[in-house]
Protein backbone atom coordinates (compact mmCIF):
# COMPACT_ATOMS: atom_id res chain seq x y z
CA UNK A 1 0.00 0.00 0.00
CA UNK A 2 1.28 3.72 -0.70
CA UNK A 3 0.68 6.32 1.74
CA UNK A 4 -1.15 9.32 0.66
CA UNK A 5 1.28 12.47 0.69
CA UNK A 6 -0.44 13.58 3.68
CA UNK A 7 0.07 10.32 5.60
CA UNK A 8 3.70 10.35 5.00
CA UNK A 9 3.89 13.90 5.60
CA UNK A 10 2.42 13.15 9.37
CA UNK A 11 4.99 10.29 9.89
CA UNK A 12 7.72 12.12 8.97
CA UNK A 13 6.86 15.13 11.21
CA UNK A 14 6.67 13.15 13.94
CA UNK A 15 10.10 12.01 13.41
CA UNK A 16 10.99 15.36 13.13
CA UNK A 17 9.59 15.69 16.64
CA UNK A 18 11.56 12.88 17.55
CA UNK A 19 15.01 13.84 16.35
CA UNK A 20 13.96 17.69 18.35
CA UNK A 21 13.49 15.77 21.88
CA UNK A 22 16.57 13.60 21.25
CA UNK A 23 18.22 16.45 20.49
CA UNK A 24 17.19 18.73 23.68
CA UNK A 25 17.55 15.42 26.08
CA UNK A 26 21.69 15.38 25.03
CA UNK A 27 21.51 18.71 25.22
CA UNK A 28 20.30 18.26 29.41
CA UNK A 29 22.42 15.72 29.73
CA UNK A 30 25.29 17.93 28.38
CA UNK A 31 24.44 20.62 30.28
CA UNK A 32 24.57 18.94 33.87
CA UNK A 33 27.75 17.48 32.90
CA UNK A 34 28.79 20.86 32.43
CA UNK A 35 27.72 21.89 35.73
CA UNK A 36 29.19 19.07 37.92
CA UNK A 37 32.79 19.00 35.75
CA UNK A 38 33.51 22.67 34.40
CA UNK A 39 36.70 20.67 32.96
CA UNK A 40 34.14 18.92 30.50
CA UNK A 41 33.59 21.73 28.82
CA UNK A 42 37.17 22.60 28.37
CA UNK A 43 38.18 19.07 27.30
CA UNK A 44 35.12 19.24 24.38
CA UNK A 45 36.65 22.67 23.35
CA UNK A 46 39.78 21.15 23.04
CA UNK A 47 38.56 18.67 21.04
CA UNK A 48 36.82 20.24 18.45
CA UNK A 49 39.68 22.54 18.66
CA UNK A 50 41.88 19.93 17.64
CA UNK A 51 39.52 18.79 14.89
CA UNK A 52 39.04 21.92 13.24
CA UNK A 53 42.73 22.34 13.06
CA UNK A 54 43.19 19.25 11.48
CA UNK A 55 40.89 19.56 8.94
CA UNK A 56 42.43 22.87 8.03
CA UNK A 57 46.06 21.39 7.71
CA UNK A 58 44.38 18.27 5.89
CA UNK A 59 43.28 21.40 3.36
CA UNK A 60 46.41 23.30 3.30
CA UNK A 61 48.13 20.11 2.04
CA UNK A 62 45.63 18.88 -0.14
CA UNK A 63 46.28 22.57 -2.09
CA UNK A 64 50.10 21.84 -1.97
CA UNK A 65 49.57 18.65 -3.33
CA UNK A 66 48.20 19.96 -7.06
CA UNK A 67 51.62 21.82 -7.49
CA UNK A 68 54.11 19.63 -5.63
CA UNK A 69 54.39 16.05 -4.91
CA UNK A 70 51.51 14.28 -4.02
CA UNK A 71 53.59 11.89 -1.96
CA UNK A 72 54.79 14.54 0.27
CA UNK A 73 51.30 15.56 1.13
CA UNK A 74 49.96 12.23 1.91
CA UNK A 75 52.62 11.63 4.52
CA UNK A 76 51.93 14.88 5.91
CA UNK A 77 48.13 14.21 6.41
CA UNK A 78 49.07 10.61 7.62
CA UNK A 79 51.31 12.73 10.34
CA UNK A 80 48.35 15.12 11.24
CA UNK A 81 45.92 12.46 11.37
CA UNK A 82 48.11 10.26 13.75
CA UNK A 83 48.69 13.22 15.97
CA UNK A 84 45.40 14.39 15.93
CA UNK A 85 43.83 10.70 17.19
CA UNK A 86 46.62 10.81 19.85
CA UNK A 87 45.37 13.91 20.84
CA UNK A 88 42.00 13.11 20.66
CA UNK A 89 42.24 9.57 22.70
CA UNK A 90 44.22 11.14 25.61
CA UNK A 91 41.16 13.88 25.44
CA UNK A 92 38.70 11.14 25.83
CA UNK A 93 39.99 8.79 28.27
CA UNK A 94 40.49 12.03 30.60
CA UNK A 95 36.29 12.38 29.67
CA UNK A 96 35.19 8.95 30.40
CA UNK A 97 37.59 8.87 33.81
CA UNK A 98 35.51 12.30 34.71
CA UNK A 99 32.18 11.23 33.85
CA UNK A 100 33.37 8.10 36.17
CA UNK A 101 34.57 9.50 39.04
CA UNK A 102 31.57 12.11 38.62
CA UNK A 103 28.85 9.24 38.71
CA UNK A 104 27.29 9.61 35.44
CA UNK A 105 27.12 6.53 33.03
CA UNK A 106 30.18 5.75 30.60
CA UNK A 107 27.38 6.51 27.68
CA UNK A 108 25.77 9.21 29.22
CA UNK A 109 26.43 12.00 26.58
CA UNK A 110 25.91 9.32 23.72
CA UNK A 111 23.08 10.37 21.24
CA UNK A 112 19.81 9.30 22.65
CA UNK A 113 17.55 8.43 20.25
CA UNK A 114 14.12 6.37 20.42
CA UNK A 115 15.38 3.61 17.70
CA UNK A 116 19.03 3.30 17.29
CA UNK A 117 18.89 1.39 13.77
CA UNK A 118 17.62 4.59 11.78
CA UNK A 119 18.98 7.05 14.30
CA UNK A 120 14.98 8.45 14.32
CA UNK A 121 15.16 9.28 11.04
CA UNK A 122 12.63 6.48 9.56
CA UNK A 123 15.31 5.14 6.95
CA UNK A 124 18.19 2.70 6.89
CA UNK A 125 20.17 3.35 3.52
CA UNK A 126 17.29 4.04 1.45
CA UNK A 127 14.88 1.61 2.84
CA UNK A 128 12.61 2.41 5.43
CA UNK A 129 13.08 1.25 8.93
CA UNK A 130 11.27 -1.52 11.29
CA UNK A 131 9.94 1.75 13.45
CA UNK A 132 8.79 3.56 9.88
CA UNK A 133 6.56 0.36 8.74
CA UNK A 134 5.14 0.05 12.77
CA UNK A 135 4.67 4.43 12.43
CA UNK A 136 2.57 3.51 9.82
CA UNK A 137 0.01 0.61 11.28
CA UNK A 138 0.00 3.33 13.98
CA UNK A 139 -1.21 6.00 11.71
CA UNK A 140 -3.65 3.53 9.57
CA UNK A 141 -5.17 2.31 13.97
CA UNK A 142 -5.45 5.91 14.66
CA UNK A 143 -7.17 6.87 11.23
CA UNK A 144 -9.09 3.96 11.23
CA UNK A 145 -11.24 4.50 14.46
CA UNK A 146 -11.13 0.99 15.47
CA UNK A 147 -7.53 0.63 17.13
CA UNK A 148 -9.55 -0.38 20.89
CA UNK A 149 -12.11 -2.20 19.24
CA UNK A 150 -9.91 -4.48 17.23
CA UNK A 151 -7.66 -5.36 19.81
CA UNK A 152 -10.73 -8.36 20.79
CA UNK A 153 -12.14 -8.27 17.70
CA UNK A 154 -10.23 -10.28 15.19
CA UNK A 155 -10.10 -13.92 14.12
CA UNK A 156 -8.36 -15.28 16.74
CA UNK A 157 -11.44 -14.22 18.82
CA UNK A 158 -14.01 -15.21 16.37
CA UNK A 159 -16.06 -18.21 17.54
CA UNK A 160 -18.30 -20.66 15.57
CA UNK A 161 -19.51 -21.93 18.24
CA UNK A 162 -22.47 -19.13 18.40
CA UNK A 163 -23.75 -20.86 14.96
CA UNK A 164 -26.02 -23.93 15.32
CA UNK A 165 -25.28 -26.83 12.62
CA UNK A 166 -29.30 -27.95 14.16
CA UNK A 167 -31.80 -26.89 11.38
CA UNK A 168 -31.15 -25.74 7.24
CA UNK A 169 -32.18 -22.24 6.43
CA UNK A 170 -34.91 -22.75 4.22
CA UNK A 171 -34.13 -20.50 1.67
CA UNK A 172 -29.96 -21.95 1.01
CA UNK A 173 -30.55 -25.26 2.66
CA UNK A 174 -27.78 -24.45 5.01
CA UNK A 175 -27.59 -24.12 8.43
CA UNK A 176 -26.51 -21.08 10.48
CA UNK A 177 -22.86 -22.88 11.40
CA UNK A 178 -22.51 -23.63 7.28
CA UNK A 179 -23.45 -20.21 6.81
CA UNK A 180 -21.33 -18.94 8.93
CA UNK A 181 -18.50 -20.88 7.53
CA UNK A 182 -18.94 -19.78 4.37
CA UNK A 183 -18.85 -16.16 5.19
CA UNK A 184 -15.47 -16.42 7.80
CA UNK A 185 -13.63 -18.68 4.57
CA UNK A 186 -14.95 -15.80 1.84
CA UNK A 187 -13.59 -13.25 4.64
CA UNK A 188 -10.04 -14.61 5.00
CA UNK A 189 -9.83 -14.92 1.04
CA UNK A 190 -10.52 -11.69 0.33
CA UNK A 191 -7.66 -11.03 3.08
CA UNK A 192 -5.39 -13.15 1.36
CA UNK A 193 -5.94 -12.10 -2.30
CA UNK A 194 -6.32 -8.05 -1.17
CA UNK A 195 -3.06 -7.08 -3.13
CA UNK A 196 -4.02 -9.15 -5.98
CA UNK A 197 -7.70 -8.79 -6.75
CA UNK A 198 -10.48 -5.94 -6.79
CA UNK A 199 -13.32 -7.61 -4.74
CA UNK A 200 -15.99 -5.86 -1.89
CA UNK A 201 -18.18 -7.63 0.57
CA UNK A 202 -21.54 -7.20 1.60
CA UNK A 203 -22.66 -8.61 4.86
CA UNK A 204 -26.34 -9.02 5.89
CA UNK A 205 -28.80 -10.22 7.97
CA UNK A 206 -30.30 -9.78 11.53
CA UNK A 207 -28.92 -8.04 14.31
CA UNK A 208 -26.46 -9.27 16.30
CA UNK A 209 -24.57 -12.17 14.10
CA UNK A 210 -21.74 -11.02 13.84
CA UNK A 211 -21.60 -9.13 10.81
CA UNK A 212 -19.87 -6.26 12.22
CA UNK A 213 -17.07 -8.50 14.45
CA UNK A 214 -16.14 -10.14 11.09
CA UNK A 215 -15.53 -6.51 9.12
CA UNK A 216 -13.31 -5.81 12.59
CA UNK A 217 -11.71 -9.01 11.56
CA UNK A 218 -11.06 -8.25 8.21
CA UNK A 219 -10.06 -4.56 9.05
CA UNK A 220 -7.17 -5.54 11.80
CA UNK A 221 -5.57 -8.50 9.33
CA UNK A 222 -5.17 -5.64 6.66
CA UNK A 223 -3.94 -2.75 8.99
CA UNK A 224 -1.48 -4.95 10.29
CA UNK A 225 0.14 -5.53 6.80
CA UNK A 226 -0.18 -1.48 6.29
CA UNK A 227 -3.69 -1.11 4.74
CA UNK A 228 -5.45 1.52 5.01
CA UNK A 229 -8.40 1.22 6.78
CA UNK A 230 -11.77 3.62 7.46
CA UNK A 231 -14.49 2.68 9.55
CA UNK A 232 -17.83 4.59 9.31
CA UNK A 233 -21.43 3.84 10.99
CA UNK A 234 -23.65 4.68 7.88
CA UNK A 235 -25.14 7.52 10.12
CA UNK A 236 -21.76 8.90 10.88
CA UNK A 237 -20.43 9.15 7.40
CA UNK A 238 -23.83 10.58 5.99
CA UNK A 239 -23.12 13.22 9.06
CA UNK A 240 -19.99 14.18 8.13
CA UNK A 241 -20.86 14.32 3.96
CA UNK A 242 -23.73 16.37 5.12
CA UNK A 243 -21.12 18.89 7.22
CA UNK A 244 -19.29 19.50 4.29
CA UNK A 245 -21.64 19.89 1.94
CA UNK A 246 -23.80 21.90 3.62
CA UNK A 247 -20.43 24.61 4.71
CA UNK A 248 -20.60 22.96 8.26
CA UNK A 249 -16.65 22.51 7.72
CA UNK A 250 -13.79 24.22 5.53
CA UNK A 251 -12.98 23.20 2.37
CA UNK A 252 -9.84 22.03 3.29
CA UNK A 253 -11.42 19.38 5.44
CA UNK A 254 -13.82 18.54 3.28
CA UNK A 255 -11.18 17.68 0.77
CA UNK A 256 -9.39 15.65 3.37
CA UNK A 257 -12.39 13.83 3.98
CA UNK A 258 -13.37 13.07 0.32
CA UNK A 259 -9.13 11.87 0.13
CA UNK A 260 -9.87 9.41 2.42
CA UNK A 261 -12.98 8.15 1.60
CA UNK A 262 -12.51 7.36 -1.89
CA UNK A 263 -8.60 6.42 -1.76
CA UNK A 264 -8.62 4.37 1.29
CA UNK A 265 -7.62 0.44 0.62
CA UNK A 266 -10.29 -0.43 2.63
CA UNK A 267 -13.97 1.00 3.77
CA UNK A 268 -15.90 -0.23 5.88
CA UNK A 269 -19.52 0.87 5.89
CA UNK A 270 -21.09 -0.61 9.13
CA UNK A 271 -24.83 -0.57 10.05
CA UNK A 272 -26.19 0.73 6.49
CA UNK A 273 -29.99 1.26 6.70
CA UNK A 274 -30.01 2.64 10.27
CA UNK A 275 -29.38 5.98 8.84
CA UNK A 276 -32.20 8.28 8.05
CA UNK A 277 -32.60 7.58 3.90
CA UNK A 278 -33.14 10.47 1.63
CA UNK A 279 -32.68 11.85 -1.63
CA UNK A 280 -28.81 13.78 -0.19
CA UNK A 281 -27.77 10.28 1.40
CA UNK A 282 -29.02 8.04 -1.53
CA UNK A 283 -26.88 10.52 -3.82
CA UNK A 284 -23.93 10.16 -1.27
CA UNK A 285 -23.50 6.72 -1.05
CA UNK A 286 -24.26 6.10 -4.75
CA UNK A 287 -21.23 8.68 -5.52
CA UNK A 288 -18.83 6.57 -2.67
CA UNK A 289 -19.63 3.23 -4.15
CA UNK A 290 -19.22 4.08 -7.40
CA UNK A 291 -15.72 6.37 -7.27
CA UNK A 292 -14.73 3.46 -5.11
CA UNK A 293 -15.30 1.28 -7.89
CA UNK A 294 -14.19 3.16 -10.66
CA UNK A 295 -10.80 3.80 -8.44
CA UNK A 296 -10.91 -0.24 -7.84
CA UNK A 297 -10.85 0.62 -3.92
CA UNK A 298 -12.52 -2.25 -1.76
CA UNK A 299 -15.73 -1.41 0.44
CA UNK A 300 -17.10 -3.58 2.84
CA UNK A 301 -20.25 -2.85 3.52
CA UNK A 302 -23.00 -4.20 6.62
CA UNK A 303 -26.70 -4.40 7.15
CA UNK A 304 -29.53 -5.72 9.45
CA UNK A 305 -31.75 -5.32 5.94
CA UNK A 306 -32.90 -7.96 3.99
CA UNK A 307 -32.22 -7.84 0.06
CA UNK A 308 -35.40 -6.91 -0.86
CA UNK A 309 -35.81 -4.34 1.94
CA UNK A 310 -32.65 -2.76 0.64
CA UNK A 311 -33.52 -2.65 -2.67
CA UNK A 312 -36.77 -1.26 -1.79
CA UNK A 313 -35.08 1.21 1.01
CA UNK A 314 -32.77 2.75 -1.62
CA UNK A 315 -32.19 3.63 -5.48
CA UNK A 316 -32.83 0.87 -7.84
CA UNK A 317 -28.92 2.05 -9.26
CA UNK A 318 -27.44 1.53 -5.65
CA UNK A 319 -28.60 -2.03 -5.84
CA UNK A 320 -27.64 -2.65 -8.87
CA UNK A 321 -24.27 -1.68 -8.28
CA UNK A 322 -23.97 -3.62 -5.52
CA UNK A 323 -25.32 -6.59 -6.97
CA UNK A 324 -23.16 -6.46 -9.82
CA UNK A 325 -20.07 -5.71 -7.98
CA UNK A 326 -19.96 -7.37 -4.64
CA UNK A 327 -19.92 -10.77 -2.79
CA UNK A 328 -22.94 -11.21 -0.88
CA UNK A 329 -22.41 -12.92 2.51
CA UNK A 330 -25.67 -13.83 4.86
CA UNK A 331 -25.44 -14.87 8.16
CA UNK A 332 -28.29 -16.46 10.14
CA UNK A 333 -28.50 -17.86 13.78
CA UNK A 334 -29.75 -16.38 16.66
CA UNK A 335 -28.13 -13.01 18.31
CA UNK A 336 -25.17 -13.53 19.63
CA UNK A 337 -25.28 -10.91 22.38
CA UNK A 338 -28.39 -12.35 23.75
CA UNK A 339 -26.40 -15.83 24.07
CA UNK A 340 -23.81 -14.25 25.55
CA UNK A 341 -26.10 -12.74 28.27
CA UNK A 342 -27.46 -16.11 28.60
CA UNK A 343 -24.58 -17.67 29.02
CA UNK A 344 -22.81 -15.66 31.59
CA UNK A 345 -26.47 -15.62 33.70
CA UNK A 346 -26.40 -19.73 33.59
CA UNK A 347 -22.09 -19.19 35.09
Amino acid sequence: MGLTNTQYDTIMRDYQRQQARDHDEHARRQAAVYEKIPEFAQIDAQIASASTACARRMLLDGDVASSASEKNATGKNSRVLCQLRQTIDQLSGRRASLLQEAGFPADYLEPVYRCPDCRDTGYIGNEKCHCFRQAIIDLLYMQSNLRETLKSENFSAFSLDYYPDLVPDALTGLTARQTAEHALKTSLDFVRNFDHAFENLFLYGDTGLGKTFLSHCIAKELIESTHSVIYFSAFRLFELFADSTFGRTDSASQQELEQHIFECDLLIIDDLGTELVNSFVSSQLFLVLNERILRRKSTLISTNLSLGTFADTYSERIFSRISSTYTMLRLIGDDIRIQKKLSAGRG
